[in-house]
């Protein structure tokens, strides 16, 4: 017979609560949870509560971890995600059960592709009903595996501590990238003595899965990468977002001003060493990358953002060293050399060796006059286009308006959010990044709907820092409505809108293509035309701005700066001052 006062205990008996010994109070499942998530250091948390996961919200509050509460899971993944890239510990999202779990994979997924740590935790129906058709039902271990390094799922309340340390530490192991965790409902409403609770917290704790060890590089490897580079007459070092989540930008900046090499970085690497660097070859992309014979590539992938090392972008002849902290993407790349490990402290090693026996390009070097004078006319040639006030609006016009405003901010320098085609791509160009980890972008999934997500986790990240989005109103449209979350939140975001009034511009069709019953129905491209997206934050409190000249656009970014406060600036663009798919056209 069950007392009328009791709770379920860890063994599936029930415990009277007539007597309770005050001694040794109860934590039920939900506590256990938070406890163990606060002792490992997870500090934030993103998500969406409901069944069964809300209780597990409301105690790791309670317990110190401030939860930034979304609309949409996807978004709150795409924030964890980035969260992780930009911290270098664990991003955690919260979703329930089921379909929350699925919504939960785009960030997921997002943390797999970028290597970036995460950790999602979903909610799961009771152990006893799976495979009955209980509420929401999902094998969620399953449907997580492709994007999961690591998953954990606690059959009953002790399993909790040691599940939770697990998969955090999992997630910083060797590549960084996503990890899950699944709390079946029933786990969540046992209990535990509070005695017996901190006796696994501590056993998990000592238990905590360290990194794994990556491979040391030996000093003949080192040796011969600086050989290399020494005896090349055109050498280049390319760097990524993994250099950037490596902290490598002071090994970085030391290699190159004492050797004097151009240097490339990726999207998402710029800022690492300033764009306006007299060594950055970034303007001079097509020269540096086709008739270098030696690149130096550190925490980036020759994946499609760098034409997969190939001709006829690359040489055919170029020897390639890669620095990268996996060695299975060196295999699969097959380089000249291959050194597996720790971004920052392999350029620290590289640096050593260089200062026993220096050598530097100097200015007059006829490789860095070549970057240096293709450079100079390619900037030239664009500033001569941003001159030009051109309304309605252009991209660069508005873009380069924002750049100087940004600019003009100073630092610590505005982190920048951008996605869109014509959006992102332009702004690649156009806006500088003066310091480290302070551009986030589709990345290298060329994930749309990151936006929001993203300017949410920089905001929390770097509470120092204004947070600037520049998207188009395609990308913007994905994740629109957290522009609640941010005024909720009090974030110092402010949101571009670049509005050309559907994917990519208005309606594209010839005359040919509009036929059929349904010709009379918008092109798939097209949005509403001047589409009032300001007024969607003024409908929660925000500052919203309408802007098509020059003088509205500085003004409205010199008051939304200096506020500091959420707003949105919806900039109306000429609705064919675009090109489909922006510089995927090949593609489509």
């Amino acid at each position: 017979k069950v007392p009328f006062q009791s709770v379920r205990m860890a063994d599936g008996s029930h415990q009277a609560l007539s007597k309770p010994d005050n001694s040794s109070p109860l934590l039920d499942g939900n506590a256990m949870v938070a406890k163990a998530l606060a002792r490992a250091g997870v500090d934030r948390m993103f998500g969406v509560v409901g069944i069964p996961v809300t209780s597990v919200a409301t105690r790791a509050v309670a317990m110190g971890v401030r939860f930034i509460a979304f609309h949409n899971e996807q978004s709150a993944g795409y924030a964890a995600s980035a969260y992780g890239y930009l911290t270098g510990r664990p991003g955690v999202l919260l979703t329930v059960s089921g379909p929350g779990c699925v919504h939960g994979l785009a960030g997921l997924s997002n943390a797999a592709v970028n290597a970036w740590p995460m950790v999602l935790i979903s909610g799961s129906c009771d152990q006893k009903d799976f495979g009955r058709g209980d509420f929401q039902e999902l094998d969620q271990i399953a449907t997580v595996k492709p994007f999961s390094k690591f998953s954990a799922k606690p059959t009953s309340i002790k399993e909790i501590p040691n599940c939770v340390f697990q998969v955090l530490g999992h997630a910083v192991s060797g590549r960084p990238g996503g990890c899950y965790l699944d709390l079946p409902s029933d786990v969540l409403h046992e209990t535990i003595t509070e005695s017996e609770a901190e006796k696994l917290l501590l056993e998990a704790e000592s238990g905590w899965p360290q990194p794994n060890a990556i491979g040391t590089v030996g000093c003949s490897e080192i040796e011969a990468a600086v050989s290399l580079l020494r005896h090349a007459e055109r050498p280049l070092i390319v760097f990524g977002k993994g250099a950037a989540f490596a902290r490598a930008e002071n090994g970085l900046r030391k290699f190159v001003e004492s050797t004097g090499i151009p240097f490339l970085p990726t999207p998402m690497g710029k800022g690492l060493l300033p764009d306006t660097h007299e060594l950055a070859a970034t303007a001079a992309r097509s020269l540096a990358i086709g008739k270098c014979d030696v690149a130096l590539v550190v925490g980036a992938r020759l994946n499609w953002l760098l034409h997969f090392g190939e001709p006829p972008k690359w040489s055919k002849d170029v020897k390639f060293i890669l620095v990268d902290i996996s060695k299975e993407e060196i295999e699969m790349r097959n380089p000249c050399l291959g050194l597996v490990g720790d971004a920052a402290k392999i350029m620290e090693m590289i640096n050593k060796e260089i200062k026993n026996d220096p050598f530097c390009l100097g200015k007059s070097h006829p490789w860095v006059e070549a970057i240096s004078k293709k450079s100079k006319e390619n900037v030239s040639r664009m500033e001569a286009q941003l001159a030009k006030d051109v309304v309605p609006f252009n991209f660069l016009t508005p873009m380069r308006i924002i750049r100087d405003a940004v600019l003009g901010v100073g630092s610590p320098a505005p982190i920048l959010v951008s996605e869109g085609a014509n959006t992102m791509d332009v702004g690649r160009s156009v806006l500088i990044q003066t310091e480290p980890r302070t551009r986030l972008d589709a990345g290298t999934w060329g994930t749309m709907g990151v936006g929001l997500g993203y300017c949410i986790a920089a905001a929390v990240a770097s509470p120092d820092r204004l947070v600037v989005a520049v998207e188009g109103d395609s990308g913007f449209g994905f994740s629109a409505m957290e522009v609640e979350t941010l005024v909720r939140y009090k974030l110092p975001v402010v949101i571009i809108v670049f509005n050309n009034g559907g994917v990519y511009g208005g309606d594209r069709r010839s005359s040919e293509e509009i036929t059929g019953p349904y010709k009379d129905d918008p092109a798939p491209t097209s949005f509403v035309p001047d589409s009032a997206y300001h007024k969607l934050i003024e409908a929660f409190g925000g500052h919203g701005y309408l802007v098509g000249t020059p003088t509205e656009l500085q003004s409205a970014l010199a008051e939304s700066f200096s506020a500091r406060k959420p707003a949105v600036i919806n900039v109306i663009i000429d609705p064919y001052a675009g090109s489909e798919s922006g510089r995927m056209q090949h593609k489509n």
